[in-house]
C-alpha cells in the first residue's frame, strides 16, 4: 500500500520567494516608456524603500557611483546596438551607511518581429559573499605564487653564487631582502667550535663582542646550530624573554618577530643566518615552510661556495708556489710582472713569467702559457720554468734556449705543449734578443706612449716542435731605446669570447697607449681591466722598461749564434753589433769593429760545418776596450794567405790584423775562438 506524503501548503514555493531567500530580486525595464519595475527583494538589494522609488531608473543615482552607472549604460547600449540578446556584469551600490557592496545584474532582451528591443527583462542580485570568497582564494592563490616566486628568484641567484660573499650578497642586498620582506639580515659561520660573523645585519647594527661567540652561549643563532631546528620568535616581547642580554643591546632597531635557520649541508651544521623584520606580526606557517626551505637553498650554495674557495686557493697556491718568488733588480731597467687566475676552484691554467738574473747585467724575460686550465698544466709549468731558467743561466743563446727547453717538454711524461717568448736583454746597450715559440708577439711602447706590436719571427710551440723534429728557433733583434717598454703576456689578456685575437691586441695596444706612465700602475690597469672582463683563462704579465738615465758603460756582454746558410741569423747579429758599438760609446771605430766582426763571422761559416757563435763584450781595466770573439767548431787555426784572382779571398786576416789593436786565436773544447779588441776613446 503507497505512503501517503503531507506536503505544506506552500509547496512548491513561489518564484518570488525563493529570489527572495537568495538575496536576488527581479526587474522588467519597458524601452518605449523607461520605467523599470522592480519587486521588493531587488529594492532590498539597492537597499532602497519602496516608498523612494518611482519607476524610473535615475532615481537609483543615489545608489549607483557614476562611474559604475557609466559602466552599465555603455554595457546596455551595447547590447541595444548590436545582436546580443543577454548581457550580465558584477558592478556597485553605496549603501544607506556609505559601504560599497557588490552587485550583479542579468538582463534579456525581448524584441518585436522586426528586431526591435522592446523590453529588458532580468534579475539582480548581492554578490558580496560570492565575491568574497573569490577573493579570498585569489588572494591565497597569489600569496602561493608569491612565495613560490621568492624560492625560484632566491634559488635562482644562489646558482651563480661562487663565493661566500656572493651568496651574503644575494640574501643581504636590497632585492634579497625586499624578496624576503625582511629588514636586515644576519650570518654566521660555524668555525672551530666557534659562530664567526660574516653578516652583521643593517648599518650600525653590530654588536660588538659578538664577531665571534661560542655555540654553548645564549644567542638565537647558537641555538639553532646547538639543536639543528629553526627559531621563530614573533614577537619582541618573546624575543626580549629568549635572549635578554642581546636584546637588551638591538632593542633600539624596532624588531617585531625574526627568524633564525640553522644552515645544514651534508647532515651538520656550517652555520646560521638570521632574518629580523619590523611591522611583523608572527610567522604564518606558510611563511615558516618558506623560510625553512630558503635555508636549505642557502645551505648548499653557502657550502658549494666555500669548497670553491677552499678549493680556489689550494690551486692558486700551487701555482703561485711555482712562479718567482721574488724578481731581481735589474741593471738599467724597470720590471713588473703580475698573474691572475679567471676562474674559481681548480680550473686555474698553466701561465708563467720569469725573470733570470744573466752574466755581464744582462737578464732573461720569460713568459709561456703551457696547455690546459688544471693542477697538471700548473704543474708541467713549474718544471718547465726551472729548465728554462736553467739552460738560459748556464750562457746558452736564446735560440738553444728554446730548443732545449722544447725537447726537455716532449720527453716529459706528459701530453701538453706550451708556447713562449724569450727575451734576453742587455739594458745597457738596449738590445734585445727575442725567440718566440708559438706565442703572440710583445707589444713595444714608445717614450712618447705609442704602442705598436713587434713583428718578431717565431718557431713551433714547445713540445711540438721537438715531437716534429723542427727545432730552430730563429732570433730578432730589436733596440730598446731609453724610455721604451716591452709587454710580455699570455693570450687571457688579449683573448675573450666572441672576439678576434687580433682585435684583442689592438684594444690592448690601446690601453697600453692611454695607460699610466708609471710602470707599476700601468700593469694594475690592465689587470684591473682583466678583473671586469671576466674570462675562462688565467692571464700573465710582464713589463720591462729601459731607463731613460745613461746607462753606466762597460760591463755588457751580447752573444749571438748563427747557423749556416741561415742570412737571417747573419742580419740579426749585424744588426745586434751595431747597436753594441753604438751604445757603448764606440761611435768613432764603428765602422772598423762591424767590418772585422763581420769577417771574422763570415770566415767562419765559410771554413766550417757549424755555426758562428759571436760575442762582443766590454773589458775592465787600465781602459776601455771592446772585445770581439766568434767560436766555431773547427780546430784548424786561421792563416793568412796571398789574395785570390779576384783580389777579395784571402784579405780576411790582413783587415783584422790591420783594423783591430789586437787579436789572437784560442783553443776551446769544442773547437776554437778568434779574438779581437779595439781600444775606446
Amino acid at each position: 500500500m503507497p505512503t501517503t506524503v503531507s506536503l505544506p501548503d506552500d509547496w512548491p514555493a513561489h518564484p518570488d520567494r525563493s529570489l527572495s531567500l537568495n538575496r536576488m530580486g527581479s526587474f522588467d525595464w519597458d524601452l518605449s516608456t523607461g520605467l523599470m519595475h522592480l519587486d521588493t527583494a531587488a529594492l532590498d538589494v539597492f537597499d532602497t524603500a519602496a516608498e523612494e522609488y518611482d519607476g524610473r531608473p535615475e532615481s537609483l543615482a543615489a545608489r549607483v557611483p557614476e562611474g559604475e552607472s557609466s559602466r552599465l549604460f555603455d554595457l546596455v547600449s551595447h547590447a541595444l546596438k548590436g545582436d546580443e540578446d543577454s548581457y550580465g556584469a558584477y558592478f556597485r551600490i553605496r549603501c544607506r551607511d556609505g559601504r560599497l557592496r557588490w552587485t550583479h545584474t542579468q538582463g534579456r532582451l525581448m524584441r518585436d518581429p522586426d528586431g526591435r528591443p522592446q523590453r529588458i527583462i532580468g534579475i539582480v542580485r548581492d554578490a558580496t559573499e560570492e565575491l568574497s570568497h573569490s577573493a579570498e582564494r585569489l588572494g591565497l592563490d597569489e600569496e602561493r605564487r608569491r612565495q613560490t616566486s621568492v624560492v625560484e628568484s632566491t634559488t635562482a641567484a644562489l646558482a651563480h653564487a661562487r663565493t661566500v660573499k656572493d651568496v651574503i650578497d644575494v640574501i643581504g642586498d636590497a632585492h634579497g631582502l625586499e624578496r624576503l620582506g625582511s629588514m636586515g639580515m644576519v650570518m654566521g659561520l660555524v668555525e672551530a667550535g666557534r659562530i664567526h660573523l660574516v653578516a652583521e645585519g643593517p648599518s650600525g647594527s653590530f654588536v660588538p663582542g659578538t664577531r665571534y661567540t661560542r655555540i654553548d652561549e645564549n644567542y638565537p643563532m647558537s641555538e639553532v646550530v646547538r639543536s639543528l631546528q629553526p627559531r621563530f620568535l614573533d614577537s619582541a616581547e618573546e624575543f626580549a624573554e629568549g635572549y635578554p642580554g642581546l636584546w637588551a643591546k638591538i632593542s633600539s632597531m624596532d624588531i617585531s618577530a625574526a627568524a633564525y635557520l640553522p644552515l645544514i649541508a651534508q647532515a651538520r651544521p656550517i652555520g646560521a643566518i638570521g632574518l629580523l623584520y619590523q611591522d611583523k606580526d608572527g610567522f604564518t606557517q606558510d611563511e615558516r615552510n618558506l623560510l625553512v626551505a630558503l635555508g636549505s637553498s642557502i645551505a648548499q650554495s653557502l657550502q658549494r661556495a666555500m669548497l670553491l674557495e677552499q678549493e680556489h686557493d689550494l690551486a692558486e697556491g700551487l701555482q703561485q708556489a711555482m712562479l718567482p718568488r721574488r724578481i731581481p733588480t735589474v741593471p738599467g731597467g724597470d720590471i713588473a710582472v703580475r698573474y691572475r687566475s679567471a676562474r674559481m676552484g681548480q680550473d686555474i691554467g698553466g701561465d708563467w713569467y720569469d725573470v733570470i738574473p744573466l752574466p755581464g747585467g744582462r737578464v732573461g724575460a720569460v713568459i709561456g702559457d703551457v696547455q690546459g686550465h688544471d693542477t697538471h698544466a700548473a704543474a708541467v709549468m713549474g718544471q718547465l720554468r726551472i729548465v728554462l731558467r736553467a739552460y738560459a743561466a748556464e750562457g746558452h743563446s736564446p735560440g738553444t734556449v728554446m730548443a732545449r727547453a722544447s725537447v726537455f717538454l716532449h720527453e716529459l711524461d706528459t701530453d701538453r705543449f706550451a708556447t713562449c717568448t724569450y727575451v734576453e736583454a742587455d739594458l745597457s746597450t738596449g738590445v734585445l734578443q727575442i725567440v718566440r715559440a708559438g706565442h703572440i708577439d710583445p707589444l713595444l711602447r714608445t717614450r712618447d706612449g705609442d704602442c705598436r706590436r713587434l713583428d718578431v719571427e717565431g718557431g713551433m710551440p714547445l713540445g711540438l716542435s721537438a715531437e716534429f723534429g723542427r727545432l730552430e728557433y730563429p732570433v730578432t733583434t730589436v733596440e730598446l731605446d731609453p724610455g721604451e717598454t716591452i709587454l710580455l703576456c699570455t693570450d687571457g689578456l688579449v683573448e675573450h669570447p666572441g672576439a678576434d685575437l687580433d682585435d684583442g691586441v689592438r684594444m690592448l695596444s690601446g690601453l697600453v697607449r692611454g695607460g699610466p706612465e708609471d710602470l707599476q700602475r700601468l700593469a694594475d690597469r690592465l689587470c684591473e681591466v682583466i678583473d671586469e672582463r671576466g674570462g675562462d683563462d688565467d692571464m700573465a704579465l710582464l713589463l720591462l722598461r729601459r731607463r731613460v738615465e745613461e746607462a753606466p758603460q762597460g760591463g755588457g756582454r751580447l752573444q749571438q749564434h748563427v747557423a749556416p746558410n741561415d742570412p737571417e741569423g747573419l742580419v740579426s747579429a749585424r744588426h745586434m753589433i751595431g747597436a753594441a758599438v753604438r751604445a757603448w760609446g764606440a761611435r768613432e771605430r764603428s765602422d772598423e769593429i762591424e767590418l772585422v766582426a763581420d769577417e771574422l763571422i763570415v770566415n767562419a761559416l765559410m771554413h766550417t760545418d757549424g755555426p758562428a757563435i759571436v760575442t762582443l763584450r766590454i773589458l775592465s781595466g787600465p781602459g776601455r776596450r771592446l772585445r770581439v770573439e766568434v767560436e766555431d767548431r773547427s780546430s784548424a787555426l786561421p792563416r793568412r794567405r796571398e789574395a785570390g784572382e779576384a783580389g777579395v779571398s784571402g784579405r780576411g786576416l790582413m783587415l783584422v790584423d790591420r783594423l783591430a789593436d789586437v787579436w789572437g786565436v784560442e783553443a776551446r773544447g769544442s773547437g776554437k775562438c778568434v779574438w779581437c779588441e779595439f781600444l775606446l776613446t
